[in-house]
């Protein structure tokens, strides 16, 4: 028997499931739901979601609702649903559409992490592992039952893309696992345990706004959680200074001093300081601190605020 699926996603790490969806003789894929294709760079070109450009190489129906707050699907009955990185609301009425509702392959090990954020929190906050939960989906916020749970260490300079390419395969082991075993019944959701939940945010590009009064590891933690989006950024002559790359350095300085040193750019922190791999002026070209250095000899004596 094969199932016949319902599959919402639009990112990367989604596409990385629907593609383990695909490959699997037990799972028919009927039907692609994505978000509307988005405009881009300066030119506000649209640019089609990772899921559509996937399920159009494979001959997917795909379709891209604004809202699915109308959904419907012209009586086809599904006997799943899959989830992973949809960046919707999913209603109930759409969860009850499948025979065996819906399934999220959410980037946590929940109850922690329930939210928008969870591999972008677990870095900010310095966390050593994660995992990815199998769940069902009810109308709650990542509250339904947990089917299967795998977990992952997260190394030190792993940052946001590095640790959802890690997590994608990992997901989608997981869910080929608990799917065929949750609808034959020999896999049974468990409750979660409310006491232990905790939430993570929407994030904007406000979180990125750097706190030089803060130590070494949690800017860097902070850097590796939200690059490459939104970024962690300061200000200078009232324009966005964003640090591309940085690392963590042992150097002593005051915090948000700048110091340049044989072309090398630290600025200080609570404890120590970071240094300054590659940056980027509102409006200017990202560069190295050489290049910025020269072009901006001032900076060199600043204390950043």
């Amino acid at each position: 028997m094969r199932y016949s699926t319902i599959f919402f996603g639009t990112h990367e790490f989604a596409a990385t499931i629907l593609q383990a969806l695909i490959d699997d003789p037990k799972i028919i894929v009927d039907l692609v739901v994505t978000q509307p294709d988005k405009p881009v760079g300066r030119k506000q070109e649209l640019q089609k979601p990772p899921i559509k450009i996937l399920a159009e190489k494979h001959n997917l129906t795909v379709i891209q609702p604004e809202s699915l707050k109308n959904f419907q699907t012209a009586n086809h009955i599904f006997h799943i649903g899959v989830t992973a990185q949809y960046g919707k609301i999913i209603p109930q009425s759409v969860l009850d559409l499948p025979k065996h509702g819906i399934l999220n392959v959410h980037t946590s090990l929940l109850p922690k992490y329930r939210g928008a954020s969870p591999i972008q929190s677990a870095l900010i906050n310095g966390e050593t592992e994660t995992g990815v939960t199998i769940m069902k989906m009810e109308a709650g916020l990542d509250t339904g039952p947990i089917l299967i749970q795998q977990k992952i260490s997260i190394d030190p300079d792993d940052t946001y893309l590095n640790l959802d390419h890690k997590l994608a395969p990992i997901g989608a082991k997981a869910l080929l696992e608990a799917l065929p075993a949750y609808i034959e019944g020999t896999l049974q959701p468990q409750a979660q345990d409310e006491t232990k939940a905790t939430h993570c945010k929407q994030l904007s590009r406000d979180d990125g706004q750097i706190d030089w009064q803060k130590t070494t590891a949690e800017l860097y933690n902070l850097y590796r959680g939200l690059t490459p989006w939104p970024g962690i950024w300061t200000t200078w002559n009232e324009k966005r200074l964003k640090l591309l790359t940085i690392r963590p350095s042992t150097k002593q300085i005051p915090p948000g001093k700048v110091m340049a040193e044989n072309k090398h750019l630290f600025i200080g922190t609570a404890d120590s300081s970071i240094e300054v791999l590659q940056l980027q002026l509102e409006g200017k070209s990202a560069m190295d601190p050489a290049t910025f250095l020269s072009g901006y000899q001032q900076f060199s004596k600043l204390t950043l605020k």
